[in-house]
């Protein structure tokens, strides 16, 4: 039976590697943290539970299918909860609109802020739906290797507006400030600056409205945990806490991998889950490296850099939804200096969540635990984030505790942080970029790194660097466009079990 060797345990890895013993290989995964799930960690401290990554759960069917390919059930691993409201927008001046729910909850909130809107948020959905059946539907999960893929779909792009941005989309139906800016900022759940980002990622606003917006009991993490329970009784090789230092090549082909331990595993086929900037920069060597690679990585723009806050309350606060989007002063100012700037600015917008108001077993009983995101420039604005992470985590602390968490100062405990450059030393991210490359139109479908290495034969990409693209459901989809690149294998008995 063929060998196949994944590379990265995050949950394009994951998935890959379920995709690839489904359908007859023999697969071994490796991973450099102490477990599964890449981003998806899990900390704790002190009785308080924090996800470290993804918290938001979109398209849940595409976990269900990693389950259905063995005939079993999801719900029989970990059970997904909906969430009422999906955010809470809090504003500067003290306004809140919360997302979620029908379309007729939606057009209430909006009447709260400007009844015009009304009919250009039903408008916005519908640009949003037709979209997201070419850009999700019909595209999610296919192959762009070849310069004729692409311009196959110039016609459906233009006849859809795609090469305007996400933002021209939104505030081309909605005249008020502040629901332009709750209806734009779905590209930074992927990385990109809502000014710049194409209008396909218009199609999030759709995936979110056609299946809502979900929460696993016990966490991302408890997803995760799901998704290894299958794999071990598939008879996948997880092996953790060790690194892959660079890709084998034979002959033209991916031969295996080697360890930084100096070990070299063999494999007929290898799926790199690793980001793409830096699987091209470090593990694989120029001279087996084609295609317009090169100019990719050099002209590319990376995504924001990431700061998370993890904390615990040593009360709660109810009156706090799950997912809180808190709004800064500025906006279109703000993503400026995060994507474009070279030092951290001075504001920030957040994004909070409390997974107590869902799940209590987060927390010791009266407490809440919390993590809080703040969008920062990526590691190529030097940054120096040893003297600025402190500072960054008082300010954040300061204007939590003057709004939406009253007193937190007195009541904040077990409190830590990561940096981008963390992401940068614990995932091996390129320039400590919370979700790879950037979701530009130039940095989308064949532009983007490819799903077959553009590079030897035999070494096939996942996730948020390759298409799709960022975020749950894109890194689910980059798995399923192995599917069309690679054959079928005979089944083992054990994975047709």
């Amino acid at each position: 039976m063929p060998e196949a060797v994944v590379i990265g345990g995050g949950f394009g890895g994951i998935a890959a590697a379920l995709r690839l013993r489904a359908r007859g290989y023999d697969v071994a995964i490796y991973d450099r943290c102490s477990r599964l799930g890449g981003r998806a960690q899990v900390f704790e401290r002190d009785g308080f539970r924090h996800d470290a990554g993804p918290t938001v759960i979109t398209a849940p069917f595409l976990f269900d299918e990693l389950f259905a390919l063995f005939g079993r059930r999801r719900e029989d691993y970990v059970d997904f909860v909906p969430l009422s409201p999906w955010y809470r927008f809090w504003f500067s001046d003290g306004a809140t609109f919360d997302y979620g729910g029908s379309v007729e909850d939606t057009l209430n909130e909006i009447r709260k802020f400007n009844p015009a809107d009304v009919a250009g948020y039903q408008n916005l959905l519908e640009q949003s739906r037709r979209i997201f059946d070419v850009g999700f539907t019909q595209l999610s999960d296919q192959p762009f290797h070849s310069v004729s893929s692409m311009i196959k779909q110039v016609p459906n792009l233009l006849r859809l507006n795609c090469q305007q941005s996400v933002w021209d989309l939104v505030s081309g139906n909605l005249q008020d400030p502040q629901l332009r800016q709750a209806f734009s900022i779905q590209p930074l759940l992927v990385g990109g600056n809502p000014f710049d980002t194409t209008s396909i990622y218009g199609l999030i606003h759709y995936l979110e409205r056609e299946w809502g917006i979900h929460f696993a009991m016990g966490g991302t993490g408890a997803i995760v945990d799901a998704l290894e329970r299958l794999m071990r009784e598939q008879g996948i090789d997880i092996n953790l806490q060790q690194t892959v230092s660079r890709v084998l090549v034979k002959n033209g082909r991916a031969a295996g991998i080697e360890l930084d331990s100096g070990e070299q595993i063999a494999a007929d086929t290898v799926v790199s889950n690793v980001d793409p900037a830096y699987l091209y920069q470090h593990m694989l060597d120029r001279r087996h490296q084609r295609g317009l690679v090169g100019l990719k990585h050099k002209h590319s723009q990376f995504s924001m850099g990431l700061f998370v806050l993890y904390f615990g309350s040593t009360r709660q606060y109810p009156d706090v939804a799950h997912h809180t989007i808190w709004m800064g002063h500025r906006y279109r100012e703000l993503l400026r200096d995060i994507f474009h700037g070279t030092e951290l600015p001075k504001d920030f917008s957040l994004y909070l969540h409390r997974p107590t108001a869902t799940d209590p077993s987060f927390a010791p009983k009266g407490c809440d635990s919390f993590y809080v995101l703040a969008p920062v420039p990526n590691l190529k604005a030097n940054i120096d984030w040893q003297r600025e992470g402190p500072l960054l985590q008082q300010r954040i602390v300061d204007a939590l505790a003057a709004t939406i968490l009253p007193d937190l100062d007195q009541h904040i405990t077990s409190e830590f942080f990561m940096t981008p450059e963390d992401f940068a030393k614990d995932y091996l991210s390129e320039h400590g970029a919370g979700f790879s490359v950037a979701p530009l139109f130039r940095q989308s479908a064949w532009f983007r790194f490819h799903n077959r290495a553009e590079g030897p034969e035999n070494l096939y990409l996942v996730g948020a660097g390759t298409h799709p693209g960022a975020g749950i459901p894109g890194v689910l989809s980059s798995a399923k466009v192995l599917e069309n690149l690679l054959p079928n294998q005979p089944i083992h008995e054990e994975a047709a079990a």
